[in-house]
């Protein structure tokens, strides 16, 4: 059971760890052991409330597929119990992400020194471009 909240949680059998072997250099240990984790989790199907839902799959995250599937690949550590709780704290921390309200802008009028220094540039740009102008 994953809990992402004290009243949400995600049971095991949504979640699908898979072990493979780890990308990249390392050696012996990369070449024979299977420490990576794939994650996969599908959010359409799942049993999280639909704010949850709704707020994942607006997320334009490229680990979430087209068919509503979040795919986590955890390689960092050298063991498979390492690489399995850094996928779930990914997964929860990006539910956690996802719910979080984005805080709403407030709209802004410059300040009046910057006012002031705008018109200034103006002016400046305006006499140089006047002093281009052929002579009478």
């Amino acid at each position: 059971m994953l809990y992402i909240t004290s009243s949400v949680s995600i049971p095991d059998h949504e979640i699908n760890l898979h072990a493979m072997r780890s990308q990249g250099a390392g050696g012996q240990n990369v070449n024979k052991v299977s420490t990576a984790v794939h994650l996969r989790f599908n959010i359409l199907t799942s049993s999280l409330p639909q704010f949850y839902k709704d707020a994942l799959l607006s997320l334009h995250d490229q680990r979430i597929s087209a068919d509503g599937v979040l795919t986590i690949k955890a390689q960092q550590y050298r063991t498979q119990e390492r690489n399995r709780e850094d996928a779930l704290d990914r997964l929860r921390a990006l539910i956690l992400r996802a719910a979080t309200p984005r805080k709403k802008r407030k709209a802004t009028a410059p300040t009046r020194g910057s006012h002031n220094r705008r018109i200034e540039r103006k002016k400046r740009q305006g006499r140089l471009k006047a002093l281009r102008r052929t002579v009478e």
